[in-house]
């Protein structure tokens, strides 16, 4: 697989998302033993960008990515993120980016991981009551001492890129992005190339809706976050079926899968763009590091990006009011 650089960190084209080996849909947390293969198996073949968060379970999956990695640490560029957990007294899904929080999450992290320092340390979600120059600076300090390596945000906003960026440089910029939530391109997307920030895209598949295989919402068990989403319910459920049949027809043109050419729809968007597909089968994680070496012609491109936005938002309104696009 190719590699590229987002900033100062190189890492593969495509990346590995971990978070539904432990959390969030269907089937997730019923077989670590395949998720430990399917772990294996992305580094066999070249993946070395793998993306975890301490709020993932919680913590189980910053767990099970610590016993997949044992002997292969130095193999991969290991992503976790903090803020979701307030260790100072809020508890889980209570945003907390201040300064003592950090300090505490990154050692759980780091014990969880099996490792003694993470290659890219993300603020999950923006902190309103803290301001982001304080986070920026808590993780300068975890840089300073080697636990550290770069520093990234998610689902930020152009103000508050800028502003951590001048007290820390931030090396990667996470925001969901794919062929059906294109929102970082008019106002995030230009202001990380403008500072030379990496954009990982995660949910690049739809959260599995471009991939053609999520046909009704029957599909998902009552612990599978989509069963509230609002692109997957009622009639936005039905009107965005046609999108994930525009790429199945482009799919078949090339020869390749639908998530193959969501992904490599993404991948020409720029060489600063490094989408992590998340996956805990092993037939996933090959089908989808083959995206690399898909192409897609000029008009293919083009029949792709004028597709017509998908139905409903990509969040909850609660979920909707931690991020800021």
């Amino acid at each position: 697989m190719r590699h590229v650089t987002l900033r100062d960190l190189e890492v593969s084209r495509i990346g590995l998302g971990a978070m539904g080996m432990s959390h969030g849909y269907t089937g997730s947390g019923t077989d670590d033993a395949e998720s430990i293969r399917t772990v294996h198996r992305a580094l066999e073949l070249g993946v070395t960008l793998i993306d975890t968060a301490e709020i993932y379970g919680p913590y189980v999956n910053e767990e099970l990515l610590g016993r997949a990695l044992q002997g292969r640490r130095d193999d991969v560029v290991l992503a976790t993120k903090f803020g979701l957990v307030s260790h100072t007294g809020g508890g889980e899904w209570n945003l907390d980016s201040g300064p003592a929080n950090i300090r505490t999450a990154v050692e759980g992290s780091l014990k969880r991981l099996g490792t003694d320092h993470i290659d890219l340390y993300y603020q999950h979600r923006v902190d309103p009551n803290t301001p982001i120059e304080d986070t920026a600076g808590a993780v300068r300090e975890l840089i300073d001492q080697g636990k550290v390596r770069a520093f990234g945000l998610s689902e930020a906003g152009p103000d508050t890129i800028r502003r951590a960026h001048a007290v820390q440089p931030v090396t990667a910029v996470q925001s969901e992005y794919s062929l059906w939530t294109r929102g970082v391109e008019e106002r995030v997307l230009p202001v990380l190339r403008e500072l030379n920030i990496g954009l990982v895209p995660f949910s690049p598949l739809g959260r599995g809706f471009l991939t053609g295989a999520v046909r009704s919402p029957d599909q998902f068990d009552e612990n599978d976050f989509r069963r509230d989403n609002p692109r997957f319910t009622g009639e936005n459920f039905r009107h965005n079926l046609a999108l994930a049949d525009d790429v199945a027809a482009v799919a078949a043109e090339v020869g390749a899968t639908p998530a193959q050419v969501a992904l490599a729809w993404l991948l020409a968007q720029g060489e600063d763009i490094v989408p992590i597909p998340g996956t805990k089968r092993v037939s996933r994680v090959e089908e989808n590091a083959a995206a690399d070496a898909v192409v897609l012609t000029a008009g293919q491109l083009d029949k792709l990006g004028s597709m017509p936005p998908a139905a409903g938002d990509t969040h909850t309104a609660a979920q909707a009011q931690m991020l800021e696009r």
